[in-house]
């Protein structure tokens, strides 16, 4: 081919992508990953791979809306389409320049995709996406549109046209096909149709415009009123069926100003602030979230330390023990919920498998609390950013209409770690500080994936679909985490999208822009393996914006790029508290892990906020000592981490406490009391509320029960006692703080939605693999019996067969390949026995091996002599 001849026009898809250079095909490949699952063998296969009903499906669900609407206009448009004639279906009659403008991204983004190829002047639609987009009574298309002339009349008699034709004002034919050529034509000119509908009753033109943007069908009766038949003998209104007639398409074309969609949508909406805060005010707001996300964790699961609630028989929470959990974090449930599902999540909790199996807090909780503050928070926010399990459904209806519960099944949802990071990253696209008003942002999601519809699952805003929910819960749940403040992005959410602090906010927003008004064939392609692209094919690309989700690497890089900017912002935390004469303590801040662990057995906490007040009872005295403290030690604690002095009146209740502490104890005989003061049993014994514990003196300083320890010991704690229990030998049983542990597990795996992404090193080699084996199924040979210039024979037979030839004629032909350097096409059984044909460069023979550089894998391979079936030489011409 001449370096000055005009590259052929693409006859198949196959074709198309055979042009394309690797790049182009790795961009495909990365925004259809399951294309590349398994990799195709050549590019014919990723043709027909691409062209597939479920792949064309995820492929157009990832459209934004004006590209949908490009495609939509090109279902409807003749196949082939050139480029002015979508032009004019997206833009009408009377243009727009900002459609004209946005156009040639959106063909670029069809083509980059593989649902149209071909050159400008013959636009194709994939057959299946035509399929897809295509009107039918059965599926309308959102254009609002209906079958052409030519579908609409292809089940009328032949005599029943040529009288639509004559009412027309058209020259009769002499048969249907160019009576309907001629009706289409009528249609499709401007002129003669105003002519036409002047003409038309007034009725006539009220009943077309009912039905110009859709739907495009109607009834009639078998006698239609007279404005009715006026446009049924000219075919403004065909009929499809006994009673049903339809606005054929030209003639709604025509009424709408030739526009295929009412309201094209070639620009994205703008994400509008709400209000603009001082960056300082965000991340000081954002940071102070934080760390009453962390103290809400933790308390969740130190309530839940001596084993938590059961775990239903299909999984998950009650809806009970989740009411009591929102009343114990002072929280609603939903938010209840939101922190049970998240530290689930991130490995914190999970049930313990036990023969009554409860929720508790796993060996990881434990290392968790170890690291610091900022790292802790990192690790929660990076979870859930990455999450496809969604809180927000708590309490929805499954597609069995059963409840779904916190912690049970049914609560993923794939497509909510893509949502959640492109809420996030509209904010980063705002300028530092501004709050972004929801509808906005929820207005840019639809945006940019309008066929996103509703999904099954917690539809409790059935007029809602998933992503907009999702959506709606992500602006929330960010708020909870701290990732934002305000409602504004703080830099350590920002930091957590891997935004630099520096980047320029204007282009985030411009996510799915148009690319300016370049017209078509204005955007060059790059060059593909020996041959040019054609300057038809668009590549004018949006703005750049924020970075779409990250790798896992990258996602550990910014979380802990986020806990940095995190930590100066984080209180510190006090070695100190406040003890008032009330019998409380008041703690300013948070406090360091001894002190609180200590203090949290010591005392109540009686209120939360930015001080957190706690109480000392009787009850709480004793909980300490039964943890093994003394009243000594207890003195001595909080003289040691008291600003104030200690009062009096919190000393003589620790006192008081210690002296009545253990001087009953209570052990299993079913259970006992021991004491060596017998005037205290009597004295228990003639209690009235002693009575359901069922006493009995065994002998002056024992008392038997008949019930269990633990009952008989809150039993009489009840009844004012300060009981201890103690051990077999006598000694007192200390009832240290340990909490209840479930074996080591592993955090659930979100679950991906459809094959993940393909990283640079499966995309370089899937391209090599497929570009190698299209040369394999593509490359010429010469005709089965032909000979060179020797005198050699050919053995191959053409078509799919493998080559055959003799031992010696083998040996002799990839010799003779050795010294000339040419390629052979070779056919192959391997240990297996599959056959396969490969194309292979011989580098050298000997031992019955021939090693060769295999075009097919692309890779330097050696292969046994006696396996190879035969051998043919290429043709010359391998263009």
């Amino acid at each position: 081919m001449s370096t000055e001849e005009k590259p052929a026009a693409p006859r198949s898809l196959a074709e198309a992508l055979r042009a394309r250079d690797d790049a182009s095909l790795a961009a495909l490949l990365r925004s259809r990953p399951d294309l590349v699952t398994p990799v195709p063998g050549d590019l014919t296969e990723l043709a027909a791979r691409a062209a597939t009903r479920a792949s064309v499906l995820r492929a157009l669900e990832r459209l934004d809306r004006f590209a949908l609407q490009t495609a939509q206009a090109l279902a409807v448009a003749p196949d082939p389409a050139p480029y002015a004639a979508l032009l004019a279906l997206v833009a009408g009659d009377a243009g727009d320049e900002t459609v004209a403008g946005a156009l040639p991204r959106a063909v670029g983004t069809l083509r980059e995709q593989a649902l149209v190829w071909g050159g400008d002047d013959r636009l194709r639609l994939v057959r299946t996406a035509r399929e897809l987009l295509a009107p039918s009574a059965q599926h309308p298309s959102p254009t609002g549109l209906g079958p052409s002339v030519q579908e609409a009349a292809s089940g009328m008699s032949p005599g029943r046209i040529q009288e639509i034709v004559t009412a027309a004002g058209l020259p009769s034919t002499h048969d249907p096909v160019s009576a309907v050529a001629a009706l289409t034509g009528l249609f499709g000119a401007r002129k003669k149709m105003a002519a036409l509908l002047a003409g038309a009753p007034e009725a006539s033109r009220e009943v077309l415009n009912r039905l110009v943007w859709g739907p495009p069908y109607g009834q009639v009766t078998a006698d239609p009123a007279a404005h009715l038949r006026w446009l049924l003998d000219r075919g403004l209104l065909l009929p499809t069926a006994p009673g049903t007639v339809v606005l054929p398409r030209e003639v709604a074309l025509h009424l709408r100003g030739g526009r295929a969609h009412r309201t094209p949508e070639p620009l994205p909406p703008a994400v509008e602030p709400a209000a603009v805060h001082a960056p300082q005010v965000v991340d000081a707001t954002a940071a102070g979230q934080a760390y009453t996300a962390l103290a809400t964790v933790e308390e969740l699961l130190k309530g839940w330390d001596a084993g938590g609630p059961p775990v239903l028989r299909a999984g998950g929470l009650s809806v009970r023990d989740l009411k009591r959990t929102a009343a114990a974090l002072d929280v609603s449930e939903p938010v209840a919920a939101f922190w049970a599902e998240l530290a689930h999540t991130a490995g914190l909790l999970a049930s313990d498998g036990e023969a009554e199996e409860r929720y508790a807090a796993t060996p990881a909780y434990d290392e968790w609390l170890e690291r610091p503050a900022a790292e802790r928070w990192s690790h929660l926010a990076r979870t859930w950013l990455t999450a496809t399990r969604t809180a927000g459904l708590v309490g929805g209806r499954d597609a069995k209409d059963r409840t779904l519960a916190a912690l049970g099944p049914g609560l993923d949802r794939s497509a909510a770690p893509e949502v959640r990071h492109r809420v996030l990253a509209l904010l980063a696209g705002l300028p530092t500080g501004a709050a972004p008003t929801a509808e906005s942002v929820l207005a840019r999601l639809r945006w940019e994936r309008p066929l996103r519809g509703p999904q099954r699952g917690g539809d409790r805003d059935g007029d809602e679909d998933l992503r907009t929910r999702i959506a709606r819960w992500t602006l929330s749940e960010a708020e909870l985490l701290g990732i934002t403040g305000r409602g504004a992005l703080s830099a350590h959410g920002r930091a957590l999208l891997g935004v630099p602090a520096a980047a320029a906010p204007a282009g985030a927003d411009s996510g799915s822009g148009s690319a300016g008004s370049a017209g078509p064939g204005s955007a060059q392609g790059s060059s593909g393996p020996g041959d040019k692209l054609p300057v038809h094919h668009h590549r004018a690309a949006p703005p750049p914006g924020p970075p779409g989700p990250l790798a896992p690497a990258e996602q550990a890089a910014a979380a802990g790029a986020a806990a940095r900017l995190l930590a100066p912002l984080l209180p510190e935390p006090l070695d100190h508290v406040l003890l008032q004469a009330d019998l409380t303590a008041v703690a300013p801040g948070p406090l360091v892990r001894p002190l609180a662990a200590v203090l949290g057995v010591l005392a109540d906490v009686e209120s939360k906020g930015g001080a957190t007040v706690y109480r000392f009872t009787p009850a709480s005295v004793r909980r300490a000592l039964d943890a093994g403290r003394t009243a000594a030690e207890l003195h001595a604690f909080l003289a040691t981490h008291s600003r104030t002095p200690v009062p009096q009146p919190l000393a003589y209740l620790i006192d008081d406490v210690a002296r009545r502490h253990g001087h009953l104890r209570v052990g299993a005989a079913s259970a006992y009391v021991r004491c060596d003061d017998d005037a205290l049993l009597n004295e228990i014994l003639a209690d009235r509320r002693a009575a359901a514990l069922r006493l009995r003196r065994l002998a002056p300083t024992v008392l038997a029960a008949q019930s269990d320890p633990g009952t008989l010991l809150e039993g009489l704690r009840a009844m004012g006692y300060a009981p201890a229990a103690e051990s077999a030998e006598g000694e007192v049983l200390i009832s240290r703080a340990d909490a209840h542990r479930s074996p080591p597990r592993t955090a659930p795996e979100p679950v991906p939605e459809g094959p993940p992404p393909p990283d640079a090193t499966l995309l370089t080699a899937a391209v090599r693999a497929i570009r190698a084996g299209d040369l394999a199924a593509t490359a010429p040979r010469r005709p089965a019996g032909t000979t060179d210039g020797a005198g050699t024979t050919d053995g191959a037979d053409g078509g799919g067969a493998l080559p055959r030839t003799s031992s010696a004629e083998t040996l002799a032909t990839v010799q003779a390949a050795v010294l000339t350097g040419e390629s052979l096409w070779i056919g192959y059984v391997n240990a297996e026995g599959a056959a396969s044909r490969r194309v292979i460069a011989p580098i050298r023979v000997e031992g019955g091996l021939v090693t060769a550089y295999d075009h097919t894998a692309d890779e330097v391979r050696t292969y046994p002599l006696h396996r190879v079936t035969g051998v043919a030489e290429l043709a010359d011409d391998r263009s």
